[in-house]
C-alpha cells in the first residue's frame, strides 16, 4: 500500500550508496508509462549522474536505437539504478533485456512497488531479495510523531498534557509514516490545547476503528485538506492538475495561483511573495514534498505523494475543480471549470461541445503526437482562458491569429514549443501577467506587446547548443519602442540592448518594480546608461548583463547607490577592474564573473560580502597569478568555482578560511602548478573537479590528502575530440604507470592517450562530441531556472 516509506527508504539508500557506482539513475515509473519513454528517461539520468551532457538524437530514438545505446553504454559500469512506484505486473520483462548481460555482477537494481507479484515476476528470471515494508512499531511510530509534532517548540518532546492524547492519535495512524507525518503536520499549526486535539481525535476515530488502511488513510489524509484556510485548498487541488509522479517549478505554480486568483493581496508583498508563503505553509504541513532546492535554500521544484495525488483526483471530480483526460478517456462528466490532458485525447480540444465552453485553465501534457488542428480551434472553444499552458510542446509551432479574443487570458506559456513568432494581436491580451517563452524560438517581440500593461513576468530566452561560440550560445530577444510602459513588470530577460532604433535604456528607466532583469549585447558606450537605469530599480534581486561579445569592454563602475535588495549578480565581459559598488551589496548569495580579464585579485574585493554562498570566476575573468584567501573570509560560501583562468599559478587558502565549502571546481588553469595550499583544512567539501589540468599538475599532487577530506573527486578530460569524466582510482592507475619513467619523459607521454587505453573498458563513458567544452558547462550553470 502507499504511504509505508517504500520511496523513502530507497530513496536513503540511493543517496547514501550512488557515490559508490560509476553511474546511477532515479526513475519514477507511475502507473501508465512507454517503454521508449521510460529507457529515454534512464539513459538521460544515467549521463546526468556523471555530468555529462546529454547525447543530440535521443528523443527520437526509437525503443530499438534507445535499447542498444543503453547497452553499450552501461557495459563494464557499475551502476545503480532505482524504479520508484511499479505497478505493472510484467515490468521487469520490460526492463531486463535492456540491460547488459554482465547485470547481476557490476549493476544494482532496486524496485519500489505496492503489488507483490511485481516482485514475484522479477524472481521468475533474476536472483531477487524481496523487503516487505512493515508498519512502524509504537516506539518508532512515536519517535516520527513527536519530532514532526514538537520539533520546534518542545525539541521533539511531547509535553506531558497532551501526551495521552498524542499516543491515541499516534495509535489511530496504524504505523502508516505518510499518515503520521501528515497529521503531524496539521498537528503543528494548531494551538497546544487539550480541547483543540480533543477535537482533531474525536474526527479520527469515527474513520479509523473499522476501515481498511487505504481507506483510513485517504480519510486522514482528506481530513487534512479540510483542515487547510480556504485560500490553501484551492493551491493544494492544483497539483492534481500535473501527471503522478510530476516535479513541478515552484516559479510555474506561483505565477499560476495568481493568474488563477487564488493568491490574497497583502500590505507590502507582491502576490509572488504571499503566493511563495503558501507554498511554504504546504510544505511544512508536509503534503507536498521538494523535489528540488537552489544552492539558497530556495524550492525549485516540489511535487506530491502518489497517495495525495490520488485523494485530489477524486476531490476534484467532486466539486468540479478541473477534469483530467488521461489515454483513451475523453468522456467529459459535468461543468468543466479546468481541463488537463494527459497521454493523449488531444481531439477534445477541436469539439465544440457545451461541456468545454466554461473551461478557465486547460494543461497539455505529453505533446509530442499532438495533431497541428488543435492550436486554431482554441480561440473557438475556449474563449473564456485565464490560463493557457503549452510547456514543452514541440509540435507547436504557430498560435492562432486572433489569439487577442482570450481576452481574460493571464497566463501563456509557449515554453519548449517550436513557435517563432508572435501574433500582433497578442497586443489585445490586456489582462495578461505572464508571457513565458523560453526556449522557444521567437527572437523578436511585437511592439503591440506594449500595450500590456498589467504584464509582470516575460521570460525569454534560446540556449544554443550549436553555437562554436559559448559567449554568445544563449539568445536573447528583441524588444520595440514602448516596452517601458509596462510599469507592472517583475522579471525581464533576456533582452538584446543592440536593437536599431530603439533607446532601450530609456525605456528600462521607467521600469522600476523589476526584481529580475536580464541584458545581452551591450556596448562599450552602454555601461553608464545601464548604470543609471539599475539605480532606479530599487527592488532588485537578480542582476545578468552581458556584452556584444567577450572582447567588448564596458564600464559598470558609474552606479553610487546599487539595489540593495540584489542577491544575485552575472558579469559576461571585459571589465578589468570590478566595480566598487559590488563591495555595497549586503544581501549577495551568488556572484559570477567571466571573460572580464580583472588585473586586481578580486577576492581581496569580495572578502567582506557577509551573505556569499557561490562565487564564480571563470573564463579569464581574472588575469592575475594569484589568488589569496586569507583566514576567516567567506565563512558561508558553499561553492567555488575557477573555470579557464589560463594565467594563475597560485592559489592559497589559509587555514580557516571557507570553512563552509562544499564544492570546487577548477580547469583548465595551465599555469598552475600545485594544489592549492591549505585545501586539507576544507573538512566539509563534497565534491571537487578537476577540468582538464596539465599532465605537470597530476604528477606532482597528492590527491589522498585531499581525498581525506571525503569529497569525491572526478577529472574531466578531452579525448580524441570527446569530453570523458573519470575518478580519482581511475588517473592514480595512470600516473602510477607514468611515475615508472623517468621525470624527463613525462611531457612526452601523451598522457589522455594513456588514460584512454589503460582504462576504456572500465572507467570512462563519452560525455559528449567536441563542440560543447568547459566553457559550455560554465554557460550551462549560469541559467536561474523559474
Amino acid at each position: 500500500m502507499g504511504g509505508l516509506g517504500k520511496t523513502t527508504l530507497a530513496y536513503q539508500v540511493y543517496i547514501r550508496s550512488k557515490g559508490s557506482f560509476d553511474c546511477h539513475a532515479w526513475i519514477e515509473v507511475s502507473q501508465s508509462y512507454r517503454k521508449v519513454d521510460l529507457l529515454q528517461n534512464l539513459i538521460k539520468k544515467l549521463y546526468k549522474s556523471r555530468e555529462e551532457p546529454i547525447p543530440d538524437g535521443i528523443d527520437g530514438m526509437d525503443e530499438s536505437s534507445v535499447t542498444t545505446k543503453l547497452r553499450d553504454y552501461l557495459l563494464g559500469k557499475r551502476y545503480l539504478v532505482i524504479f520508484d512506484d511499479v505497478w505493472k505486473i510484467n515490468f521487469w520483462g520490460d526492463i531486463k533485456n535492456v540491460l547488459p548481460d554482465d547485470n547481476e555482477k557490476n549493476g544494482r537494481i532496486i524496485i519500489t512497488t505496492r503489488d507483490v507479484e511485481v516482485a514475484n515476476f522479477c524472481k521468475i528470471s533474476s536472483f531477487v531479495y524481496i523487503h516487505h515494508l512493515q508498519p512502524l512499531p509504537p516506539e518508532k511510530s512515536w519517535e516520527l510523531f513527536c519530532i514532526k509534532t514538537f520539533g520546534h517548540e518542545f525539541e521533539g518532546h511531547c509535553p506531558a498534557f497532551l501526551e495521552k492524547l498524542s499516543h491515541e492519535i499516534v495509535e489511530r495512524c496504524q504505523g502508516l509514516p505518510l499518515a503520521i507525518v501528515v497529521i503531524a503536520g496539521l498537528l503543528s499549526t494548531k494551538n497546544q490545547s487539550v480541547e483543540e486535539w480533543r477535537k482533531l481525535l474525536s474526527s479520527l476515530s469515527s474513520e479509523l476503528e473499522s476501515n481498511e488502511h487505504l481507506t483510513s488513510i485517504t480519510k486522514i489524509l482528506s481530513l487534512s485538506y479540510n483542515d487547510l484556510p480556504y485560500y490553501l485548498k484551492s493551491c493544494f487541488l492544483y497539483f492534481g492538475i500535473f501527471p503522478e509522479d510530476y516535479s513541478v517549478r515552484s516559479g510555474r505554480l506561483v505565477r499560476q495561483w495568481i493568474a488563477e486568483g487564488f493568491v490574497v493581496s497583502k500590505r507590502d508583498k507582491t502576490f509572488e511573495v504571499v503566493a511563495e508563503e503558501y507554498m511554504a505553509e504546504l510544505i511544512n504541513r508536509n503534503l507536498v514534498q521538494v523535489s528540488k532546492v537552489d544552492f539558497d535554500g530556495k524550492v525549485r521544484t516540489c511535487r506530491i505523494h502518489d497517495l495525495l495525488h490520488e485523494i485530489i483526483l477524486n476531490k476534484m471530480d467532486d466539486i468540479s475543480f478541473c477534469q483530467v483526460l488521461s489515454g483513451k478517456d475523453s468522456t467529459f462528466r459535468g461543468l468543466i471549470r479546468r481541463l488537463s490532458i494527459v497521454n493523449g485525447c488531444h481531439d477534445v480540444i477541436a469539439r465544440r461541445t457545451p461541456e468545454i465552453s466554461h473551461v478557465r485553465s486547460l494543461f497539455v501534457f505529453d505533446f509530442e503526437e499532438m495533431p497541428k488542428y488543435p492550436a486554431s480551434a482554441i480561440t473557438t472553444n475556449f474563449k473564456l482562458l485565464k490560463v493557457l499552458d503549452f510547456e514543452d510542446a514541440p509540435n507547436l509551432e504557430h498560435l492562432p491569429k486572433d489569439i487577442g479574443i482570450l481576452f481574460n487570458l493571464k497566463y501563456l506559456s509557449l515554453r519548449g514549443t517550436s513557435v517563432r513568432s508572435l501574433p500582433k494581436s497578442i497586443g489585445e491580451l490586456q489582462n495578461l501577467e505572464t508571457l513565458d517563452l523560453k526556449q522557444s524560438w521567437i527572437f523578436e517581440i511585437p511592439v503591440e506587446i506594449k500595450r500590456l500593461h498589467k504584464l509582470r513576468h516575460l521570460l525569454a530566452y534560446r540556449f544554443d547548443d550549436n553555437e562554436d561560440n559559448p559567449f554568445n550560445k544563449r539568445k536573447g530577444i528583441k524588444v520595440k519602442k514602448g516596452i517601458g510602459l509596462l510599469n507592472s513588470l517583475q522579471k525581464v530577460f533576456y533582452i538584446q540592448a543592440n536593437v536599431v532604433g530603439v533607446d532601450i535604456f530609456e525605456e528600462l528607466s521607467k521600469l522600476t518594480k523589476l526584481r529580475k532583469l536580464g541584458i545581452t549585447k551591450l556596448r562599450g558606450s552602454d555601461g553608464r546608461k545601464l548604470c543609471d537605469c539599475i539605480q532606479k530599480m530599487n527592488y532588485l534581486e537578480s542582476l545578468d548583463v552581458a556584452a556584444l561579445s567577450a572582447d567588448e569592454k564596458f564600464d559598470l563602475e558609474s552606479m553610487s547607490s546599487p539595489p540593495q535588495f540584489l542577491q544575485r549578480l552575472y558579469l559576461k565581459g571585459f571589465l578589468t577592474k570590478l566595480p566598487e559598488w559590488i563591495t555595497q551589496l549586503q544581501n549577495l548569495v551568488r556572484l559570477r564573473i567571466y571573460w572580464s580579464k580583472l588585473e586586481d585579485d578580486p577576492v581581496k574585493a569580495l572578502k567582506n560580502l557577509p551573505c556569499l554562498l557561490e562565487l564564480g570566476i571563470n573564463c579569464d575573468a581574472y588575469y592575475g597569478e594569484k589568488l589569496h584567501f586569507d583566514k576567516g573570509v567567506f565563512p558561508k560560501l558553499k561553492a567555488l568555482r575557477f573555470w579557464t583562468l589560463t594565467r594563475l599559478r597560485l592559489l592559497v587558502i589559509e587555514e580557516g578560511a571557507l570553512c563552509n565549502l562544499e564544492m570546487f571546481d577548477i580547469g583548465p588553469c595551465p599555469q598552475l602548478k600545485e594544489l592549492p595550499s591549505g585545501f586539507q583544512h576544507l573538512r566539509n567539501l563534497k565534491q571537487v573537479c578537476f577540468l582538464e589540468m596539465t599532465t605537470n599538475f597530476l604528477m606532482f599532487q597528492n590527491f589522498q590528502s585531499l581525498q581525506s577530506t571525503g569529497a569525491n573527486i572526478r577529472f574531466l578530460y578531452k579525448i580524441d575530440g570527446k569530453q570523458w569524466l573519470y575518478r580519482l582510482e581511475q588517473v592514480t592507475k595512470v600516473l602510477e604507470y607514468m611515475r615508472e619513467h623517468n621525470e624527463e619523459d613525462w611531457d612526452f607521454m601523451p598522457f589522455e592517450e594513456i588514460l584512454s587505453k589503460e582504462i576504456a573498458s572500465t572507467v570512462r563513458s563519452e560525455l559528449v562530441v567536441a563542440t560543447p567544452s568547459h566553457e559550455l558547462m560554465c554557460l550551462r550553470a549560469i541559467e536561474d531556472r523559474v
